[in-house]
């Protein structure tokens, strides 16, 4: 299985990165890193700079058939710069529609809410976007990690960091299943 991880250049919270990547790598699956630029992502640890990583492809320049999954890590700055991206949307809405499982965490779900995915959806997030997914027709908790199976594809979401290893256990559940 080939899991898509898309993030802006600057911004991607690292340990939601490279957590559910190892979780990937470690069931047996690949795990390609792709940005709306080439060369190396700015990853952080909340506000702090951390690592750089080697961008794999550019959104606008892959097939979204060659991926059976898609990861859309948080961070605050990384969603909100994928989200002024077509490409990135577009790429992010044409996992729903081909009916591929997706799985965001924290902050991601604003990507999800531009690519207008999320409506009649359960989910949760970090607690600060509640708002925005309620007006974008979600329906908005407050758990580890939710699983929708409403729809043709599988939304796999957590809150937080914390939530990581719930959330780590889900994507590859249902990925596995895909």
């Amino acid at each position: 299985m080939t899991v898509a991880l898309l993030v802006a250049p600057e911004g991607v919270e690292q340990v939601e990165l490279t957590e559910p990547r190892q979780a990937v790598l470690e069931a047996g699956g690949a795990a390609p890193l792709l940005s709306t630029r080439e060369g190396r992502i700015q990853a952080f640890d909340h506000l702090d700079r951390a690592d750089t990583f080697a961008v794999d492809g550019v959104v606008a320049d892959v097939a979204p058939g060659d991926y059976d999954a898609l990861i859309l890590p948080g961070g605050v700055a990384n969603p909100d710069a994928l989200r002024l991206d077509s490409a990135a949307v577009d790429f992010v809405r044409s996992f729903f529609d081909r009916g591929k499982p997706v799985a965001a965490i924290c902050h991601a779900p604003w990507t999800l809410i531009e690519a207008d995915v999320v409506r009649g959806r359960s989910l949760t997030s970090w607690p600060s976007l509640r708002t925005d997914l309620v007006n974008a027709g979600a329906r908005w908790t407050d758990e580890r990690v939710v699983v929708c199976r409403d729809g043709d594809s599988v939304l796999v979401t957590s809150r937080k960091p914390d939530d990581l290893p719930a959330f780590d256990e889900a994507l590859v559940t249902v990925f596995a299943a895909s």
